[in-house]
């Protein structure tokens, strides 16, 4: 699938939403009131939402929310669409799968079409064959015009200590992929170390909406720097996320 360069958008002023609270439970029901609020009004118009899942521990406590009253029962299983922004490269039964975390607390507990679940297959082949087929499966849903991204309403992305973000790492060359969707890293340093496949910046910068979910002290950091200093944008790939929608981060110390 070639990418027409010519299309990149100039930079731009962004606009940051910044939001801070004092526990892990309190940011989760934030981000499931917006995702109600969003999906409810994607389903409103007869649209579809399309949303990529983010990893880790962090969004653990969002995941059962959407499962449960309130919001389980009342969102429009039926025109959402869940993706992943990163996955590991392993089959979705290992403890460390973001599929299978997912699958766990979140889709085992909700009624939504089979078909309507869009993961990485990474059971059979290789991660650079898998990342191919996710690029693949992502141009059957959103169908964009040629030399243009596909646009999600919504990805949620997490944080590293190293400022990574998805499975694009610091100093990858991942980080200057400005023609695939998907692309296979190979994880020497991440946590655990492993080859993972992860939505590119380019598709990342082109959602409606994009929600940071950081909890810990421990991150602070690494949040100031990126959100004070114009050269963490050198260091850190969270700092390269610039969407041309909205940017929220919800932050929890503690």
């Amino acid at each position: 699938m070639g990418r027409g360069l010519a299309r990149r958008a100039r930079p731009r002023a962004l606009t940051i939403e910044i939001r801070r609270f004092n526990d892990l439970a309190g940011l989760s029901r934030f981000a499931a009131e917006m995702i109600h609020q969003e999906a409810t009004a994607a389903a409103a118009l007869d649209k579809k939402f399309s949303m990529a899942l983010s990893g880790g521990r962090t969004p653990r406590t969002l995941y059962n929310l959407l499962a449960e009253e309130p919001f389980g029962p009342s969102l429009p299983w039926g025109s959402v669409h869940l993706f992943w922004s990163d996955e590991r490269c392993l089959p979705p039964d290992s403890p460390d799968s973001n599929v299978g975390l997912a699958r766990e607390v979140l889709i085992s507990g909700i009624n939504i079409p089979a078909e309507n679940v869009h993961q990485p297959r990474l059971s059979d082949h290789d991660c650079a064959v898998a990342a191919a087929e996710y690029e693949a499966e992502l141009a059957r849903f959103f169908r964009p015009e040629p030399g243009a991204w596909p646009v999600f309403d919504l990805i949620l992305l997490g944080l590293g200590m190293d400022g990574h973000t998805a499975s694009l790492f610091p100093g990858d060359a991942a980080l200057n992929d400005n023609e695939r969707w998907v692309t296979r890293v190979d994880g020497k340093t991440a946590s655990p170390p492993m080859p993972r496949l992860t939505l590119t910046l380019p598709v990342i910068n082109s959602a409606r909406t994009v929600v940071f979910l950081v909890s810990g002290d421990e991150k602070l950091g690494v949040v100031e720097a990126i959100l004070g200093r114009a050269e963490a944008a050198t260091r850190y790939p969270a700092a390269m996320v610039r969407p041309t929608g909205r940017l929220v981060w919800l932050l929890n110390a503690g």
